[in-house]
């Protein structure tokens, strides 16, 4: 199903011998968290242009606008294996802080449904350090969205010694994240599959009884593969051809018409 799907969309096949080697992949091609198609749709697999040490790993290709593609069955294991790490805390025991404008929205959703503790826009720097602090708190584990623009968080992560969870894409450090989770987080739709995902499992795992919105919902806006666009601009591109073509043709007549009017006012 993979290998069909990536075929549509003009991708080579995932090269799964090569990240055997990184991790244990499912020789089934099957993703586990959700469909693949939610994957693409989202663009989740999506990286960017530069590629750090510590992320080359998990890439099997690059498009030929340059930006990097990840493999799809490595996003889903590496999600999975960070929720069920992330579902050992309990709301109270952990925070999630995210910089990133794209991602303020659904880390806004998640804190409602789950009772999670959010930092957006602006972490304050110290906060898990400084006892002084009226604003001081304790934490057991930091759930981060970007490793460089959350790295306030990230330092005083380190300076606590609690673990840490973070969303990384091509172009981040994974040096000092616990728990990787490889993916493009610079999107509002991939991180929308994100959080629709851990919402989905942590509501699971504690019971809680509140009505989780669609993938839609989260991603804030419709999603669809990209393959029904490209048939769709491919049949507006034949749509315009025909009608230059029967405009040529009716050219064509007009002219036959005039210089066959011509012709017999000439007899």
């Amino acid at each position: 199903m993979v290998k069909k799907i990536e075929e549509k969309l003009g991708e080579a096949p995932i090269v799964r011998k090569r990240a055997k080697k990184i991790e244990e992949v499912d020789t089934k091609d099957q993703t586990a968290l959700t469909s693949i198609e939610d994957y693409i749709k989202t663009a989740a697999y999506l990286g960017a242009k530069v590629v750090t040490p510590t992320m080359k790993q998990y890439i099997y290709r690059r498009r030929l606008d340059g930006l990097a593609i990840l493999n799809t069955l490595l996003v889903d294991k590496k999600l999975k294996d960070a929720l069920e790490f992330i579902v050992k805390f309990k709301p109270d025991e952990w925070i999630l802080t995210c910089k990133r404008e794209a991602g303020w929205r659904v880390a806004q959703m998640f804190s409602e449904l789950t009772g999670v503790k959010i930092f957006t826009k602006k972490y304050p720097s110290g906060i898990l350090t400084n006892t002084n602090l009226s604003n001081f708190l304790e934490t057991k584990m930091i759930f981060i969205c970007d490793p460089w623009i959350d790295k306030n968080a990230l330092t005083d992560a380190k300076k606590v010694k609690v673990p840490v969870v973070g969303i990384c894409n091509t172009n981040n450090n994974t040096a000092d994240i616990d728990f990787v989770i490889i993916g493009n987080n610079h999107s509002n739709k991939s991180l929308g599959l994100f959080f629709w995902l851990l919402a989905r499992e942590y509501m699971k795992a504690y019971n809680i009884k509140k009505t989780l919105p669609s993938l839609e919902d989260f991603a804030g806006e419709k999603l669809v593969l990209e393959e029904p666009k490209k048939k769709k601009r491919e049949e507006l591109k034949e749509e315009k051809l025909r009608s230059d073509e029967e405009k040529i043709e009716e050219k064509f007549k007009k002219i036959a018409k005039e210089e066959g009017a011509g012709a017999e006012q000439g007899v």
